[in-house]
């Protein structure tokens, strides 16, 4: 994960001395004063064919402040070589995990980062990932494990739907997720789907004899009382 450039890290405690508390913390690290910084673990420097020179440096055992107990392996990023006019700062990224990757292939994961966001957007505003109020922990687990299967699905459809733009969307021939989803229907139409047809209109025609009825678990309402302030009476004369 990536990590804003004011933070503050610390290092591991010291050994006891035997007296007083144990400490948690140890020295503090900022991430935007490079006079706290420690002798780095590891150093590399790659010629990367987009960036230029970059160089990569290694620190382990640093946690937040709040999360003492867990650690972590901290990199810095920096272009030596920029080929933009703007300055570009050093980009902070965290490892969490047993065991780190070499420095030549763990600061490139971040770079599928871009894929990833957008595919989380995706599935929030297109597959509705997000929408459905339900119950349980394992029916939110369900429909989060549906997210990945729909994305194949439209990913595999490509090349069998026949694009259908909306009056104000140009044609194209590369169609995207969403304007595959957008396509779908004719698809739909032609495999049918496994759900059962539609109840019909008017009149319910009520419970079906002999099916037994499954009532939900209820759990008890959680009230939180709410402390006024106390009026001030006002002193007699």
């Amino acid at each position: 994960m990536r990590l804003r450039s004011n933070l503050s890290l610390w290092s591991a405690p010291p050994p006891y001395c035997g007296k007083g508390r144990p400490r948690i913390h140890g020295d503090k690290f900022k991430l935007n004063d490079s006079s706290t910084w420690s002798e780095p673990l590891a150093r590399l420097e790659v010629d990367e064919p987009q960036l230029g020179r970059v160089k990569i440096c290694l620190w382990q055992d640093l946690h937040f402040r709040k999360a003492a107990g867990h650690p972590m392996s901290l990199l810095r990023v920096e272009r030596l070589n920029q080929r933009t006019p703007k300055a570009i700062k050093p980009m902070w990224l965290a490892w969490v995990g047993e065991q780190i990757l070499p420095l030549s292939e763990v600061w490139r994961l971040y770079l599928r980062r871009f894929a990833v966001d957008h595919w989380y957007r995706f599935a929030k505003q297109r597959l509705h990932w997000t929408l459905p109020k339900l119950s349980t922990p394992k029916q939110c687990e369900r429909w989060s494990d549906l997210m990945p299967f729909m994305t194949w699905e439209l990913w595999l459809a490509r090349d069998i739907v026949a694009d259908k733009p909306l009056p104000w969307q140009s044609s194209t021939t590369k169609l995207t997720p969403g304007r595959v989803a957008q396509a779908m229907g004719g698809v739909l139409a032609v495999i049918s789907t496994p759900t059962s047809p539609p109840k019909p209109r008017g009149k319910s025609l009520g419970w079906i004899p002999g099916q037994p009825r499954l009532s939900k678990t209820r759990y008890p309402v959680v009230k939180k009382s709410v402390s006024r302030p106390k009026q001030s009476v006002p002193k007699s004369t």
